[in-house]
């Protein structure tokens, strides 16, 4: 049992990471909560799926238009320094927000623009913590770390989507108090990060510009041709599956008919099923078992999808939302770490933009969905988003028989077998 938690959360034993967990986690629940409080209030204000979609669409074009530039940002300056700024900005936008429900100002078009503020300050904090976890524990304990960051996020995901429920349902509180919470976990996230080591770019050899760096960024991602399909299969899951997120308001309501109250459970046990298999998949992302069980998990992920779709009743959609938020973090977390292990210290920052443009066209994608839902109904499109899913990564799988792609995996199946041998020699240490 020792054995197994050892190798399950190793990367926890580095001081400097673990600060960064802890600071994040706070981060991370304020995140969840506001999640639930600014859909429910797009759906309360408005009434309409496309009102939903309409919101992620503002948080996902500043990071489309930004994200490349947040990696070349994060791979230049002290990573501490640019996740302090940035997440003061999202903190005060939180608080903005908060401000205009309580005095009774708050409009849909507000919604949008700290939509907005925010996609533009996730931009920069992504690339630069998932950079900034490279030099706090190093090569050999990447993938592990990558997997623990998404831990805590999915921790927060079994508590803060049901507080937020239960406290919009609280008449003083509502959607303003929520709001005023997440700021405070915002701010205590900042305030954790000037602790940590400034993260100084690696020393360079020559000046370069900004531009020219983004183009590297880009160009090493496709001599890498096993690096590129991990991006892309990222791509095709999270852009076409992961906004059944946007829409679960609608399915607690106009499936289900359970409120408020209803929302925050079937996050509740997604995020279950969510921290369960992270932990999982904790114990092997830095293996190479991890290369088998990625298209797996995401082929898994659009099955749920369609049964979420096919389910009218609350008690069987909660059991298959553990499913669905199991499948999607164990994807989510294998691909991330994959991601992570098989790129070079000095282009972390701007190949994890490029990964994380696949959360920007989730956003873009989550409004004409919204408007697909509006017209043939919420189940009927989960049930088509998931069957996209699947059809899109196993098409991905037929590209990856590939010689030149084939070859370059193995190198990295390879570099993966040296690493986890280099652990359990400092493990018998």
């Amino acid at each position: 049992m020792a054995g197994w938690l050892r190798r399950t959360f190793y990367a926890l034993e580095n001081g400097q990471f673990r600060l960064l967990w802890f600071g994040t986690l706070f981060s991370f629940l304020g995140m969840q909560m506001q999640i639930v409080a600014r859909g429910y209030l797009a759906y309360d204000l408005t009434g309409k799926n496309t009102a939903l979609g309409g919101v992620m669409i503002a948080f996902g074009v500043p990071q489309l238009l930004l994200g490349l530039w947040g990696g070349v940002v994060a791979d230049r300056v002290p990573k501490r320094n640019l996740l302090v700024v940035a997440q003061a900005v999202i903190a005060l936008n939180s608080l903005w927000v908060a401000v205009m429900i309580m005095t009774g100002h708050i409009a849909y078009w507000m919604l949008i623009v700290a939509g907005v503020v925010q996609g533009a300050g996730f931009a920069f904090v992504g690339p630069a913590r998932q950079a900034f976890i490279g030099d706090l524990v190093g090569r050999d304990g990447i993938g592990n770390a990558v997997v623990l960051q998404q831990l805590s996020m999915n921790s927060t995901r079994v508590i803060g989507p049901s507080l937020a429920g239960a406290f919009i349902a609280v008449a003083f509180i509502g959607t303003g108090g929520v709001y005023l919470m997440t700021t405070l976990g915002f701010f205590i996230a900042m305030a954790t990060m000037f602790r940590l080591p400034p993260g100084n770019p690696k020393p360079r050899e020559g000046a370069a510009s900004p531009l020219r760096d983004l183009f590297d960024g880009v160009r090493y991602v496709r001599r890498r041709p096993s690096l590129a399909l991990l991006i892309l299969t990222g791509f095709a899951v999270v852009m076409v599956g992961f906004p059944y997120q946007s829409f679960l308001p609608s399915v607690a309501v106009d499936v289900y008919d359970a409120g408020s109250g209803g929302l925050g459970l079937l996050q509740s046990f997604g995020a279950v099923g969510a921290v369960a298999a992270t932990v999982l998949v904790a114990t092997f992302a830095e293996s190479r078992r991890a290369w088998f069980w990625q298209p797996v998990l995401a082929m898994a992920f659009g099955g749920s999808l369609i049964a979420l779709g096919a389910t009218t009743n609350l008690v069987v959609g909660l059991v298959v939302m553990v499913a669905v938020g199991a499948l999607a973090s164990g994807f989510q977390g294998l691909n991330n770490a994959l991601t992570m292990s098989s790129t070079d210290h000095e282009y972390h920052g701007r190949v994890q933009s490029i990964a994380m443009l696949s959360w920007s066209l989730f956003g873009l994608f989550a409004l004409p969905i919204g408007i697909v839902a509006d017209q043939i109904g919420i189940r009927e499109t989960l049930m088509l988003m998931g069957a996209t899913v699947i059809v899109s990564v196993a098409l991905l799988q037929v590209v990856s028989r590939s010689e030149r792609v084939a070859e370059d995996r193995q190198r990295a199946l390879a570099a993966a077998d040296l690493r986890q041998e280099a652990r359990l020699s400092a493990g018998g240490r």
